[in-house]
C-alpha cells in the first residue's frame, strides 16, 4: 500500500467522495492546495454527481494524471493522443482489476458477489478508492523511473 492510497483510503472513510478522496490524495503531486482539490472533484463523486456513471475514484485517478501530465496546446495532435493514450491505459489497468470503470457495474458486482463480512458499499469503495491512488503511485513511480534513466 502506497502512502497516497492510504491518505486517499482515511479522506474517503472520513466522508469524502471517491473522486474527491483521490484526488486530494495527491496534492503533493499537482501542487493544488487540499480545500481547491476537494471543490474541483467534489462533482465526480458516485460516478458523476451520483448518476453511477464513471467511477469517481477512476475519474479522480485522471484529474490527477491531467494536472501532471496533460497537454495545454490543441495543435498538438500528438500530445493529445499520447495522454489519451494513457488514460486509456489506465483505465484498462482498473477495469482488469476490478471489473469496470462504471459505478454502477462496480456496485452490482459488489451485490451479485455478496461479499460477505465486507462493510457494505462504504467498505467496498474505500477499496476502489484505494486501488486508483496505488494504480495511480505504480505510474508515477514508474515514469519518474523512466526519466531518471
Amino acid at each position: 500500500m502506497s502512502t497516497h492510497s492510504e491518505l486517499a483510503k482515511e479522506l474517503f472513510l472520513k466522508g469524502y467522495n471517491c473522486s474527491q478522496s483521490v484526488f486530494a490524495a495527491f496534492c503533493d503531486e499537482t501542487g493544488l492546495d487540499t480545500d481547491t482539490a476537494l471543490k474541483v472533484a467534489s462533482s465526480f463523486g458516485g460516478g458523476m454527481g451520483g448518476l453511477q456513471g464513471v467511477c469517481g475514484a477512476v475519474s479522480g485517478m485522471f484529474m490527477v494524471v491531467g494536472m501532471k501530465y496533460g497537454y495545454t496546446h490543441p495543435p498538438d495532435k500528438t500530445a493529445k493522443k499520447e495522454f489519451y493514450g494513457l488514460i486509456k491505459h489506465l483505465a484498462k489497468q482498473f477495469e482488469k482489476e476490478e471489473g469496470s470503470i462504471i459505478c454502477r457495474e462496480l456496485l452490482d458486482l459488489l451485490i451479485k458477489n455478496n461479499y460477505p463480512g465486507s462493510g457494505g458499499k462504504r467498505h467496498f469503495c474505500a477499496g476502489l478508492v484505494e486501488q486508483a491512488a496505488r494504480l495511480l503511485d505504480e505510474y508515477i513511480l514508474e515514469k519518474n523511473k523512466r526519466s531518471d534513466s
